[in-house]
C-alpha cells in the first residue's frame, strides 16, 4: 500500500509542470495568450501512450525486472527532462521548452502505464481497491508539490530554480523502484509483439458498440476540461497573486477533489454507476459555469474560494464515477494496454480540444468562453444516454459483451 501511494506521488508531479506552472510562466514572460493554450499541446504523449504500452509489455530491460526496470528508466529520465524544461526560456529558447516540454509528458506517459501494470499485477483483487484509493491519493499530492508548491516557489525563485526542485521531487520515486519487489505474475509476457499489440485490441473492439464507448469516453468531461487548460491566465488576469492562486486554487482545491471523490464513491454504493454518471455529470456542468460568474465578479478572493470548492468537489465526484466505468470496461487478461487506450482517449481533450482555448478566450472574452465550457458537455451527456438511461443499475462484467 505504502509503493501504490508513493508511486502515485511521482506518477502526479509532473502532470502540471507542463501545464499550470508552464503556463504561469509564459503568462509572467509576456507570451501572447493564444501562444498559452497551445501550449497544452505538448502533453499529446498522454493521449497516444497506448501506442508503446505494448513494447513496455513485451520486452523486459536487465537487472530490475519488467515493470521495475522500465519504471526506472522512465524515472530518470524525466528527472533530466523537468532539469532540462526548467533550463529553457519561453521568449529566448521556445524550441527548447516545447521540446524539453514534449519530453517530460512522454516519459511521464510511459511512467503511468508501467505503474499502472504494477498495481494491478501486485495487488490482489481484494487489496486493488484500497491501493487504487492510496495511488490516488498519492497522484493528488504529486501535482499539489508541482502545482501548488511550484507557484507558490515561483513568487520568491526564478523558474527555473523551481523546475530544478521538481526534478529532485521525483527522488521518492526512484528510490520505491529500487527499494520494493518485482510483482509476481502467473501469466507468461506476450511472446510476440503482435500478440502484445492485437490481442488487447481486439478484445476491445470485438464488443458491441466500442465506438459508442470510446466517444463518450472522449465527450464525458471535455466542458471541465477545456475550462481547466486556461484558468491559472484567467486567475492572474482577475489579479490573483501565485500565492493566493497555489493556496486556494492548487492546494484547497485538491483537499475538495479528493473530498469529492471519496464522497463519490460512497454515492456509487447507493446509486450505481450509471445514475452517478448522470448526477456528477450534471453538477461538473454546473459548476464549469461558476467560473464565467467569478468573471464578472472579479478578483474576489471569498468567490474564488466558493468557486474552486464547487468545481473542485463535483469534479472528484465526476471522476470517481468515470474511473469506476473504466475499470468496469476492461478485461483483467490485458489491463495494461486496455487501460492505456481507454485513458489515452480521455486524455484527448485535454490535449486537443484544450490547445484552442486561449484564442477563444482571448476573442470571447472570459466569461462568454467559460459560457461555450459549459455547453460543451452536453454531447457527452448525449452519449452518456446511449450507454447508462437513468433506469440502469449496472454494468456486464468487463469480460462479457457490452449491453449497447
Amino acid at each position: 500500500m505504502l509503493v501504490a501511494l508513493l508511486m502515485g506521488f511521482s506518477s502526479g508531479l509532473p502532470l502540471l509542470l507542463t501545464l499550470g506552472v508552464l503556463q504561469a510562466w509564459m503568462k509572467e514572460e509576456g507570451v501572447d495568450l493564444t501562444w498559452v493554450g497551445m501550449i497544452t499541446l505538448v502533453q499529446s504523449p498522454y493521449s497516444w501512450k497506448f501506442l508503446w504500452s505494448p513494447l513496455l509489455d513485451r520486452f523486459t530491460p536487465p537487472g530490475l525486472g519488467r515493470r521495475r526496470g522500465w519504471l526506472l528508466i522512465a524515472q530518470l529520465a524525466l528527472m533530466a527532462s523537468i532539469a532540462g524544461l526548467g533550463a529553457s526560456d519561453p521568449v529566448a529558447h521556445p524550441g527548447w521548452m516545447v521540446a524539453s516540454a514534449v519530453l517530460v509528458a512522454f516519459f511521464s506517459a510511459t511512467q503511468d502505464i508501467v505503474v499502472d501494470a504494477y498495481r494491478r499485477e501486485d495487488l490482489s483483487d481484494e487489496e486493488l481497491g484500497l491501493g487504487s484509493s492510496l495511488y490516488v491519493y498519492g497522484y493528488r499530492i504529486g501535482m499539489w508539490a508541482a502545482s501548488g508548491g511550484g507557484l507558490i516557489l515561483a513568487d520568491h525563485l526564478p523558474f527555473s530554480q523551481v523546475y530544478f526542485i521538481m526534478a529532485l521531487g521525483m527522488i521518492p520515486g526512484v528510490a520505491t523502484t529500487l527499494l520494493t519487489i518485482e510483482p509476481q505474475v502467473q501469466t507468461p509476457p506476450p511472446r510476440t509483439l503482435r500478440e502484445a499489440i492485437w490481442e488487447p485490441l481486439a478484445d476491445f473492439f470485438r464488443r458491441d458498440g466500442a465506438g459508442w464507448v470510446l466517444a463518450f469516453i472522449l465527450f464525458y468531461k471535455i466542458g471541465d476540461t477545456m475550462a481547466a487548460a486556461i484558468t491559472t491566465p484567467f486567475y492572474l488576469e482577475l489579479g490573483f497573486s501565485k500565492s493566493e492562486i497555489g493556496t486556494v486554487v492548487k492546494l484547497f482545491g485538491s483537499w475538495a477533489t479528493i473530498a469529492g471523490a471519496v464522497g463519490g464513491g460512497v454515492l456509487m454504493l447507493r446509486l450505481g454507476i450509471p445514475r452517478s454518471l448522470w448526477v456528477f455529470g450534471l453538477l461538473q456542468a454546473v459548476s464549469t459555469a461558476g467560473f464565467a460568474v467569478l468573471a464578472r465578479i472579479g478578483g474576489s478572493l471569498a468567490a474564488l474560494s466558493g468557486v474552486i470548492a464547487f468545481e473542485s468537489i463535483t469534479g472528484g465526484m465526476g471522476t470517481s464515477a468515470f474511473v469506476a466505468f473504466m475499470a468496469s470496461l476492461t478485461n483483467k487478461k490485458f489491463t495494461a494496454t486496455q487501460y492505456a487506450l481507454l485513458t489515452s482517449i480521455m486524455g484527448l481533450p485535454r490535449v486537443l480540444a484544450s490547445a484552442p482555448t486561449g484564442m477563444a478566450a482571448k476573442h470571447l472574452g472570459w466569461e462568454w468562453f467559460f459560457i461555450l465550457c459549459t455547453l460543451a458537455a452536453i454531447p457527452g451527456l448525449v452519449v452518456l444516454a446511449r450507454f447508462a438511461p437513468w433506469t440502469a443499475r449496472a454494468y456486464a462484467p468487463a469480460d462479457e459483451r457490452l449491453p449497447l
